[in-house]
């Protein structure tokens, strides 16, 4: 140990009284474990069940993949970055968020209010095709944006906003840890003299 480290050291132990520099690392208060997840995953599985009762999936993806396009979604994934983890398309992963009601503004095209009006009348994806002049991609993406925003709507919402406390407050959870680890060393140092020349 040279000098430098030696004065560290002695400075360490003056200021926090504990003669021991390193200590074994354990998982801080507020992180996620394994056990939380998967209990997560659990209760998200079951709510992709229930809207699959509910309402008329046109996905083809699994209810675990299901749940990895929820989990993505929330952290920000694209429908690219999701389509390579599952190994589908784009196309598939974007119809997966609208069954899940996961409509963003991105989602949005030029035709949305005449598509809207309707989905609203309950007219079909053939009826939407048909009724507005336009191409038949983009009355698609648009005709099941529409769908999937009247569902949420005439659901209160209820599964996005569940989906999104469940993973939301583990995001949230995680970082109370992290600042919290921050907050504890602030502590410790703020009354350390921070002028030392070496």
């Amino acid at each position: 140990m040279d000098e430098k480290t030696e004065e560290l050291r002695d400075l360490f132990v003056e200021a926090t009284g504990a003669d021991t520099v390193t200590e074994r690392q354990e998982a801080g208060r507020g992180s996620i474990t394994g056990a939380e997840r998967d209990a997560s995953d659990e209760r998200l599985a079951s709510l992709v069940e229930t809207m699959r009762e509910r309402f008329s999936f046109r996905s083809s993806l699994g209810t675990s993949a299901l749940v990895t396009v929820l989990r993505g979604f929330f952290a920000d994934a694209t429908d690219a970055d999701l389509a390579s983890d599952l190994d589908v398309t784009e196309d598939e992963v974007f119809t997966a968020r609208m069954d899940l009601h996961l409509v963003t503004d991105a989602d949005r095209t030029p035709v949305d209010n005449r598509v809207h009006r309707l989905v609203v009348a309950d007219a079909s994806l053939d009826e939407c095709l048909t009724a507005v002049d336009a191409d038949p991609t983009v009355v698609r993406q648009s005709y099941l944006a529409q769908t999937s925003r009247v569902a949420a709507t005439r659901a209160s919402h209820r599964f996005r906003d569940e989906f999104a406390e469940l993973l939301t407050d583990e995001d949230l959870s995680t970082r109370l840890a992290s600042d919290a680890r921050r907050d504890g060393l602030k502590d410790a140092t703020e009354d350390l003299e921070t002028d030392v020349s070496f």
